[in-house]
């Protein structure tokens, strides 16, 4: 085991059924003998029950660290590493600057889509639905809340809706170039950045306009119908042999 984690394998505890690594932050608790499990909540031994998973989820975000793994476990026994190593101390510095501010705490919810967010830069509401694990309205629902707050920026509309930490919240950290590269290019910088590539090699595909514009799949599709819309393009071939040329 390496200094950096720590390793607990439960070989003789196991998950309760209908409870796996997928929906561990929201499933009800399940204690396996109800009586016991109320027993000691009566008498001071436990605060609530069902309440450990969230605490150990948002003790690792709280002090820098990402999410404790299950993924490991199996029907044998229940394994979580709990990552280690250096404290990200800017993103604690960001938690505690905003919960002040706030006068909340954060949930588990918006620790761990604001430490994606941190990392990864930015997130769909799909994406937040699966790390949250639950379901993509009551998710939007939550990313929009730390809209509201000014933690966070939207871009797009509709089911392209993404998001990024907010240029306040960079510029409070003294990171403000973060924020450039988090969101990226706009709508009409990639158009022509688009119709100059075509215009210096020819031709582009849709792969290729991913990478130049550094979107998705779904995103170079709608950018290259939009100007072809415009006249500006015209597609060539068909399927994965499609590519694009000057209109």
């Amino acid at each position: 085991m390496r200094w950096q984690e720590r390793l607990l394998s439960l070989p003789q505890a196991i998950f309760v059924q209908g409870v796996g690594p997928d929906n561990l932050l929201v499933t009800e608790p399940r204690p396996r003998n109800p009586r016991l499990a109320d027993a000691f909540k009566r008498i001071g031994l436990v605060e609530r029950v069902g309440r450990g998973v969230s605490i150990i989820f948002a003790g690792q975000l709280r002090n820098g660290r990402t999410p404790p793994n299950y993924s490991t476990s199996t029907s044998a026994g229940v394994t979580v590493v709990l990552p280690g190593g250096p404290a990200d101390l800017k993103f604690v510095e960001l938690l505690v600057t905003e919960e002040n501010h706030r006068q909340r705490a954060f949930n588990v919810s918006e620790l761990l889509i604001l430490a994606h967010l941190w990392h990864e830069r930015n997130i769909d509401a799909l994406t937040a639905a699966r790390l949250t694990q639950r379901d993509e309205a009551e998710t939007r629902s939550a990313l929009e809340n730390l809209v509201e707050t000014g933690m966070v920026e939207a871009r797009g509309g509709g089911k392209g809706r993404t998001y990024i930490l907010s240029a306040s919240t960079y510029r409070a950290l003294g990171q403000p170039a973060s924020y450039v590269r988090a969101r990226g290019f706009e709508p009409e910088q990639m158009e022509q950045m688009v119709i100059q590539y075509v215009r210096n090699h020819g031709r582009m595909t849709r792969s290729q306009v991913m990478d130049l514009c550094r979107i998705d799949a779904r995103q170079a599709t709608y950018l290259l119908q939009k100007l072809v819309k415009l006249n500006r393009l015209q597609p060539r071939g068909k399927a994965r042999g499609r590519y694009y040329e000057s209109a």
